[in-house]
């Protein structure tokens, strides 16, 4: 063995080391840049299985911050909106109520950690990879990659970032010295909203939304899906999936082996969904109070 290694210091170590070096395959180019392009992603039953702001709760409840029996009340309100399967001002008005309830008087350097410690706990492992895949290939064309979702955008931040994506759009609460002061900027990011939110920032940025993508998995998404030039339907309901076959929009179901609506899972089917949950929990907990 000293022999070996005597015989080792005796070679051309520098020699060997730069001709691997030379032998290495070389790094396959970076692609160009396309400042003009950028793809559109919804998060929830899109990007991931189910409803973000679901597992948020769950963590909330996990912290004691936000009881089980809310968290009940939650799942029920959800599935009770899937059967019903409309939503209508009372419902989207609930859910700004809810969005508020969440946040007034906290920290936002506090939401913003939970919002780290949940993703990592419970929303990892609920991630679509087809649909990740999909944003990958953007990213990989030069392409700015985006989420646009009602959820707060502490959480859909954090969800883009945890992904390696340009950035998120979500709903916004307004605050004062770093507090939540209980009101919203405007409203909820859902519907018509999430195709103005995406104009601004086309407008801000650039873009032109003739070669842009958007990707959704429901019907409420349409004005989203229809600024830009290249839809899809990921994961669709069912009015999504019958406008994407008329229109030949490309459809793309991750669900093997699944059912089109998760039992498992609650999932939430836009803002209706946050306020039969949310706004159901909240009352149930004031009424306890009260009591």
């Amino acid at each position: 063995m000293r022999r070996f290694w005597q015989r080792g210091k005796d070679e051309d170590h520098v020699s060997a080391g730069e001709a691997a070096a030379a032998a290495a395959a070389e790094p396959s180019p970076l692609p160009e840049p396309d400042p003009a392009a950028a793809a559109f992603f919804d998060v929830d039953n899109t990007m991931m299985r189910g409803a973000s702001i679901y597992y948020f709760a769950r963590g909330l409840a996990a912290r004691k911050l936000f009881t089980m029996r809310d968290l009940a009340m939650f799942a029920w309100g959800q599935a009770a909106f899937r059967l019903r399967g409309t939503e209508n001002s009372e419902h989207i008005g609930s859910a700004k109520e809810a969005a508020l309830a969440f946040v007034a008087g906290q920290r936002v350097a506090g939401i913003v950690r939970l919002s780290e410690e949940i993703y990592d706990e419970v929303m990892a492992d609920r991630i679509w990879h087809g649909t990740r895949t999909l944003a990958l290939q953007h990213l990989d064309a030069g392409q700015q990659v985006w989420l646009v979702t009602a959820t707060p955008v502490e959480v859909a931040r954090t969800i883009a970032h945890r992904l390696g994506l340009t950035g998120a759009l979500g709903t916004v609460a307004e605050t004062r010295d770093g507090v939540y002061t209980g009101r919203l900027v405007g409203n909820l990011l859902h519907g018509p909203a999430k195709a103005e939110a995406v104009r601004a920032l086309a407008a801000r940025e650039g873009l032109d939304l003739a070669r842009c993508s958007a990707y959704s998995d429901s019907i409420n998404d349409l004005p989203m899906l229809t600024a830009v030039g290249h839809p899809h339907a990921v994961n669709p309901d069912g009015a999504l999936r019958e406008h994407a076959k008329e229109h030949g929009w490309p459809i793309h179901d991750f669900r093997t082996g699944r059912k089109v609506t998760m039992v498992a899972l609650p999932a939430a089917a836009g803002a209706g969904a946050l306020a039969g949950g949310v706004a159901a929990g909240i009352a149930l907990r004031r009424h306890y109070r009260t009591n």
